[in-house]
């Protein structure tokens, strides 16, 4: 048992990382994102979402979110917005009414930018540009204002997975934030540096002036995709956690990076889906990898999260879901999903 903080902090206990609750307790984030109320909306189930839950997203949230994400044995909203068409913008994300009405410790993400790895449409910002410190200032004073006295916030994540030196095919045309080419110089390395500082240091600065409570988790990097040590090192300074997406060796990819930095990770999106899937494809989310993946994060005494990529139900973009669009469980993988969570808090329990 801790000291009471009234908000979530840090704490390293015995060599190992934890986040610590309001309460004073020690807590590892077992997660999933993605929740999209437009989901019930389509012709073929729009009834439910009339007649079930009154076409009010408060009651979707109490009857529907909060139910099943307790039943299913998870402790925390990771990261809400969902795919709503492939490579266009994410669905919104909650207000801190609707997060408190789910009733769980949650995390919230700060568009600071949109050039997401999967968007396809957003230019990057010009981050050394005043006008970006003034949209940052802005959405500091939009989220985080209203957010700073609430003890369900985890803290803050920035971009889903930024682009610094790598592209996917679907944004090509914009290219990386930084010319990977000028990583062969101290000179380009030098400015890789500068730049990254100033993006960390005014987003830092921007939360700080309207929220000094809460943790700061940053970008979302991909793990599996080249990130310079100048970008990495930048971060340190002014992020409380180094959170990232990997969905091929997060358990190895985890472990590198604590080793590296002396950093709490989170991982902060992961799952075993089929992307590619076909029109009319479904595709599950295996159980016995989740099972396997934060039974292995225990192990690594940096690690102080796991946020499973949900959906919590399938849309036509996402073709995976806990639930589908009647809102009928995938069965078979979330009574594995289950097992694993009530594995994990008898493990933390053994902890306390």
């Amino acid at each position: 048992m801790e000291t009471k903080n009234n908000f979530f902090s840090l704490k390293k206990i015995k060599n190992r990382w934890w986040f610590i609750s309001p309460n004073g307790n020690i807590f590892f984030s077992v997660g999933l994102n993605h929740f999209d109320p437009s989901t019930m909306k389509y012709p073929e189930n729009i009834s439910i979402w009339k007649e079930k839950y009154n076409s009010d997203i408060k009651e979707w949230l109490k009857k529907s979110v909060s139910k099943n994400m307790k039943n299913w044995g998870f402790n925390s909203i990771g990261w809400v917005q969902d795919v709503t068409i492939r490579n266009f913008q994410h669905s919104r994300a909650f207000t801190r009414e609707e997060y408190n009405i789910i009733n769980m410790p949650y995390c919230h993400m700060l568009p600071f930018t949109e050039s997401h790895q999967w968007d396809k449409h957003f230019k990057h910002y010009d981050i050394l540009n005043s006008e970006w410190e003034e949209w940052c200032d802005y959405v500091a004073r939009t989220h985080a204002a209203e957010m700073s006295d609430d003890p369900n916030l985890i803290g803050y994540f920035y971009s889903d997975c930024p682009t610094w030196v790598h592209t996917r095919p679907v944004n090509e045309w914009r290219g990386p934030i930084f010319d990977p080419e000028l990583l062969d110089s101290l000179a380009g390395r030098n400015k890789l540096s500068k730049l990254a500082n100033h993006y960390y240091k005014t987003t830092y600065e921007a939360i700080k002036r309207y929220d000094k409570n809460h943790l700061i988790l940053g970008d979302r990097y991909e793990a599996t995709e080249k990130i310079p040590d100048e970008v990495i090192n930048s971060a340190l300074k002014y992020v409380d956690v180094l959170s990232f997406q990997d969905f091929k060796e997060p358990l190895i990819n985890m472990k590198k990076w604590h080793n590296k930095t002396g950093k709490p990770v989170l991982l902060a999106d992961a799952a075993k889906i089929k992307w590619d899937t076909k029109p009319g494809e479904i595709s599950d989310n295996d159980g016995d990898w989740y099972s396997k993946i934060l039974t292995g994060l225990q192990e690594n005494p940096g690690c102080v999260g796991f946020h499973l990529c949900g959906g919590y139900q399938r849309n036509r973009a996402r073709r995976y879901g806990l639930i589908d669009e009647q809102e009928k469980p995938d069965t078979k993988n979330l009574n594995k999903i289950i097992n694993a969570n009530n594995i994990n808090k008898k493990w933390l329990e053994n902890n306390l």
